[in-house]
């Protein structure tokens, strides 16, 4: 009987040591740094996105130029651009804007939302996309004094 006890929790030790390292395996996710020079490079110590799987997450994009500065004041021409640099991210990462399915918008201007909107449809119209769900919050300052900041998620 005791050697019966044994045999059996030798055999269960086994097969919970066999389990895990599967689990292991399956845990392993690939993760690719996504950076183009068609975008401006991130102005501190993040990468342009992450694609994890099929899944791509861009970090907050504001309107800069090559030499990191805003490209204007205007609200409107700021949302052009990074809309601009976000659909840069997305074809590299061989993803389409109809793939994007979260949008977050940071902006020091809520009072503008009516521009921001209209260049908002147009881009997701023009690219033959749905709009995907979004969330609109006013802060009260931004990197380098932008009106706005977008990040995006997008899923293949």
């Amino acid at each position: 009987m005791l050697i019966f006890l044994y045999n059996k929790f030798y055999y269960l030790i086994q097969f919970n040591q066999k389990k895990k390292k599967k689990r292991k395996k399956e845990r392993k996710i690939m993760k690719k740094i996504i950076n183009t020079k068609k975008s401006p490079l991130p102005i501190g110590p993040y990468q342009q996105g992450i694609l994890i799987e099929n899944t791509l997450f861009i970090s907050g994009q504001i309107a800069i130029n090559e030499n990191n500065q805003i490209i204007s004041d205007d609200i409107g021409i700021q949302t052009r651009k990074i809309l601009e640099n976000i659909k840069n991210i997305v074809q590299t990462s061989n993803l389409k804007i109809n793939d994007i399915v979260k949008i977050n918008i940071f902006t020091t201007c809520l009072d503008k939302i009516n521009i921001i909107n209209s260049i908002y449809e147009k881009f997701f119209i023009s690219n033959q996309s749905i709009f995907p769900a979004r969330t609109c919050i006013e802060v009260r300052k931004l990197p380098k004094n932008a009106k706005i900041e977008i990040d995006v998620i997008a899923i293949k």
